[in-house]
């Protein structure tokens, strides 16, 4: 047993029974490497990772290549949610190699921790033209024995090239000197042009396979939308929401998204559902079910919080990071069917049930069958003569049916580590379900979930942790939190203030946003690190501007720093925030689909957001009630009479007996207020 099995994240548990002596990335390895002078061996992988446990099988667990490892490396294993930062230098590292990476991502580095190569998997065997995983290893120590100089240059060359792979995204500034603003209604559009040049009409979202839920980008199409009430954004958004929706990606019984699609189409998922990935979308449906109010809509964000609710939450109201694709060693194992299974489980009805899902004896995917729609129940029930309500209802008897069954199976792994960003995520896309269904429960489940981080992640300094587990009652925290994890925080403290528009969490915010500021800002190019001030355990601090598969902590902060600088009247943070926008703003003309949440932010300085403060004995439920309006790109406050520390409440009278009234202002300048929802919808919507 190795080093491993003091860890307390699933996937480095996974690997403590291997025969490599595998050390987790902590000091003990980083000072063995360098006083036994042996490159080490970094593999970073996650635990719900396919081609990660394929990889340990193959070879981690071979007694002959843990032997040679052990005797020529010193191996570390990584969970690349535990420690992003990592992940971030040494995946750059393998994509200026090798042009792609992926996982598992398997690195060389120099004994003080320089990549001098990477690459993904590798074969037990030589195939396709790669190597084996026993060649690799065989190379790269005779490399680093016989050949060290070149060794030291390629560490250095490629770690250079790390330090400055954001240079090209970067403004020069020259272009925004003088009178006129680039924040123009006609940059949101090239934009979005941009963007439509790859609309899928076929099968929705952009490109081809694989395909990833574009969360980020459907909400700049809405943003588009809502701004310019160009229907072809809402249309798409709508065509492809629907088709993600009925696609394999979705869990047609149980709900929740799979990570990908294997298939232009949607319909063969990569199984894995991470938390992050639900979080989002759960967001964008919110965000389009406000305005458009599409059954479908509300019936996915059900199905998908319950999915959360039964699968990934613990009792204390933290959610878990994922769920494995693989059940006994076999993808997907836990989610398909046989015909047969069907029918027998259902009997004559599953014979419509299996039509409707596209289920065959031969079966849609390797032999078996995955469940998904080509039609809504209303237009199955019409095309085959059957009465639309009572086709529902059987429909969801015969999913309920089949989703008792599945539970008795072996489930996939779960991840049951709690990461503090991921639970952000969650926290504010709850906030939005609950503002666009009036539904109390999901306001509860925000606010359980912000009082478990508050309660748990909180160090003693006020800083938090990154990522924490419970250990059957005892609970473990490790790591200091990262960029995302604070500005993840943030946004989710200030969706929390809306809930009940309590203004502690407007303060606790901006003590946040301070902190931010002072431990993590770049001072050369005015964005902000990866990591804190003081870390000591990386070769170097990174600046991530890339909205990924996660929105980027800073793309995220220029959000947050433009909300508070409103919120609290300080110039000085949006003032930040616009330079921040300046210095990627090439970057984002450019490539606009690799920075939509910095979209979306950059829409928030072009076109200003309207303030509206109620005040009155009845102001929250008005404010409630505004929030479930067909109504976008607001900062609202709500207090029962006028507050001096928030300008926003600063001098606003209630009406007559402290009856309610509807101030909506620009910059602080606001029109005569009015005493009537349908009133304040006139001017807003005008």
């Amino acid at each position: 047993m190795n080093h491993l099995q003091y860890e307390s994240s699933p996937y480095l548990l996974q690997h403590a029974h291997n025969p490599v002596d595998w050390y987790p990335w902590k000091e003990e390895a980083l000072q063995r490497a360098k006083k036994e002078n042996k490159p080490i061996l970094v593999s970073i992988g996650y635990s719900t990772c396919h081609w990660c446990h394929v990889m340990e099988r193959e070879s981690f667990e071979d007694q002959e290549v843990a032997a040679y490892m052990n005797e020529h490396f010193i191996n570390i294993k990584i969970d690349r949610e535990e420690r992003p930062d990592l992940d971030q230098i040494y995946m750059e590292t393998c994509q200026a190699i090798t042009g792609s990476g992926g996982w598992p991502l398997n690195c060389f580095l120099t004994p003080d921790g320089r990549p001098f190569m990477a690459g993904t998997y590798y074969p037990p065997f030589p195939s396709h033209n790669r190597p084996s995983w026993f060649q690799i290893l065989m190379h790269m120590e005779k490399v680093f024995r016989e050949e060290r100089e070149k060794v030291e240059d390629q560490a250095n060359r490629l770690l250079d090239l790390v330090k400055g792979s954001n240079n090209a995204f970067y403004s020069s500034g020259l272009e925004l000197k003088g009178e006129d603003s680039p924040w123009t209604s006609d940059l949101f559009t090239g934009f979005y042009q941009n963007i439509k040049a790859r609309f899928d009409s076929i099968d929705g979202g952009f490109g081809g396979a694989p395909k990833f839920p574009p969360s980020m980008t459907l909400s700049v199409l809405l943003a588009y939308y809502y701004e310019s009430q160009d229907e072809e954004a809402l249309q798409h958004l709508q065509f492809t929401l629907g088709k993600m929706i009925r696609g394999g990606l979705y869990d047609q019984l149980g709900g929740g998204f799979a990570r990908y699609a294997t298939d232009k189409a949607w319909l063969i998922p990569h199984f894995e559902k991470m938390l992050y990935d639900n979080a989002l979308l759960l967001g964008i449906m919110a965000d389009t079910y406000r305005e458009t109010k599409e059954p479908i809509l509300a019936e996915t964000i059900a199905d998908t919080i319950a999915f959360l609710e039964r699968e990934m939450l613990h009792p204390e109201g933290g959610f878990f990071s994922a769920l494995d694709a693989d059940s006994e060693g076999v993808e997907g194992k836990y989610y398909v069917w046989a015909y047969s299974e069907i029918i027998e489980l259902l009997g004559q009805p599953g014979q419509l049930f299996c039509e409707y899902y596209q289920v065959n004896p031969s079966g849609n995917w390797e032999g078996t069958n995955i469940l998904w729609q080509t039609s809504a129940p209303d237009q199955f029930a019409e095309a085959k003569g059957l009465n639309r309500e009572q086709w529902r209802k059987d429909l969801d008897e015969m999913r309920q049916t089949l989703l008792a069954e599945r539970q008795k199976r072996i489930a996939p792994g779960l991840d049951d580590k709690i990461l503090l960003s991921w639970n952000a995520l969650m926290c504010t896309n709850l906030v939005k379900v609950y503002q666009a269904t009036g539904i109390s429960h999901y306001a509860d489940l925000a606010r359980k979930n912000m009082n478990f981080l508050e309660l748990h992640f909180r160090q003693e300094d006020g800083r938090f942790s990154h990522t924490g587990k419970f250990n059957g009652a005892s609970w473990e925290t490790q790591y200091s939190g990262f960029l995302e994890d604070y500005a993840y925080l943030i946004e989710a403290m200030l969706a929390v203030y809306q809930l009940d528009f309590d203004k502690s969490w407007i303060g606790k915010a901006a003590d946040l946003c301070e902190r931010v500021l002072q431990d993590f800002v770049d001072l050369d190019s005015g964005l902000f690190y990866f990591t804190e001030e003081g870390q000591k355990d990386i070769p170097i601090r990174k600046v991530e501007v890339f909205d990924n598969a996660s929105p980027s902590g800073n793309s995220t902060m220029l959000r947050n720093l433009l909300t508070l600088g409103t919120l609290l009247e300080r110039p000085a943070w949006k003032k930040k925030a616009l330079e921040m926008g300046e210095k990627m703003l090439d970057g984002i003309q450019k490539y606009p689909s690799s920075f939509t949440n910095w979209i979306l932010g950059l829409r928030t300085i072009i076109y200003p957001p309207k303030e509206i403060a109620i005040v009155g004995t009845d102001a929250v439920l008005m404010a409630r009630d505004l929030q479930n309006k067909r109504l976008q790109n607001y900062l609202l406050m709500s207090d029962v009479g006028a507050d001096s520390n928030y300008p926003l409440l600063a001098q606003k009278e209630s009406g007559p007996n402290g009856t309610g009234r509807i101030y909506i202002c620009e910059n602080f300048v606001c029109e005569s207020p009015v005493s009537t929802l349908e009133e304040a919808l006139v001017r807003l919507n005008s």
